[in-house]
């Protein structure tokens, strides 16, 4: 908001910045309104219908999906990271391409949602990778791959961030803010554990679980190593929606007289969970100008 409030853009300046889309689009919006607000409602209104759209078509269960971005915290990461979470967004649009394998389609997504956010690409190669069977020794061997980088996490960053000197994630090796909050990891790979043991059952309702799944698993692998350096939290942005399609999905694994009660544990524990998040951990204080009992 800041620097859009101070910033000119101009042709000329766009060209030479990083993230051309979305300064294009922040020219735009100026033509409408010098406000900043203007910024943030624009681009929260174009996520969330995207997110809302898709979560709608391919979450089990519409309503608890959208109980889970909220209380999972994705809903409040949307608004803090707007421009990668817009990028985000526009992938997710464009699962229908991942699903049936319309690679140079899906392609052409990417390439415009590298132009809000760069890391955008890293969907280019993990297309290729997420669209076979889950369960495999590929997915152990993620895991076991998350849990030694983070048993030798100082190695692997000196190399990662040396590779990344020359770009604009190069500035992240200087992050001290320490690693992700391990109940958050935790959360993140509770629906995972729950889709392996009901993986027969679930590939059974929806074909394509398994690349649901290996999207999961990916965001856990980000999120494993997040817990040395909140950096790779944000890699894991791409993947969180997906994990939140799943978690309305895993309700199914259970048997039919166990259904209501696995829903109502999910509405229990993400809701204490949201609370201790944002009451305790990240101090989160909610403030409204019309609802005055939460001055």
């Amino acid at each position: 908001m800041h620097a859009y409030a101070l910033k000119n853009f101009t042709w000329a300046t766009i060209a030479t910045e990083k993230d051309v889309g979305f300064n294009l689009f922040q020219m735009l919006l100026k033509q409408i309104s010098e406000d900043p607000q203007i910024l943030i409602f624009v681009t929260a209104l174009i996520t969330n219908v995207l997110i809302v759209v898709m979560m709608h078509r391919y979450a089990r269960l519409f309503e608890l999906a959208m109980y889970v971005y909220i209380t999972s915290g994705a809903f409040i990461v949307s608004m803090n990271g707007i421009r990668q979470y817009m990028a985000a967004a526009l992938l997710f649009a464009a699962t229908a391409y991942l699903l049936n394998g319309s690679w140079k389609k899906y392609m052409v997504v990417v390439a415009l949602a590298s132009v809000f956010h760069m890391s955008a690409l890293i969907l280019i190669p993990l297309y290729f990778i997420v669209r076979r069977e889950a369960w495999t020794g590929m997915t152990f061997g993620l895991l076991a791959a998350g849990v030694l980088i983070v048993g030798l996490f100082n190695q692997f960053s000196d190399v990662l961030f040396s590779a990344l000197s020359e770009t604009q994630y190069g500035e992240y090796k200087e992050f001290k803010e320490g690693g992700a909050n391990i109940i958050r990891v935790g959360f993140y790979m509770m629906p995972l554990l729950v889709a392996y043991w009901g993986r027969d059952k679930l590939r059974m309702l929806f074909a394509d679980i398994d690349i649901i799944v290996n999207l999961s698993l990916i965001g856990s692998f980000f999120m494993l190593i997040s817990t040395q350096n909140w950096i790779f939290a944000r890699l894991a942005i791409y993947f969180n929606l997906y994990q939140i399609v799943l978690t309305s999905w895993i309700v199914m694994a259970f048997r039919k007289k166990d259904q209501k009660l696995i829903y109502l544990c999910i509405l229990v524990i993400y809701g204490i969970y949201f609370t201790y998040e944002n009451m305790f951990v990240l101090g989160i204080k909610y403030r409204s100008d019309f609802l005055i009992w939460f001055h």
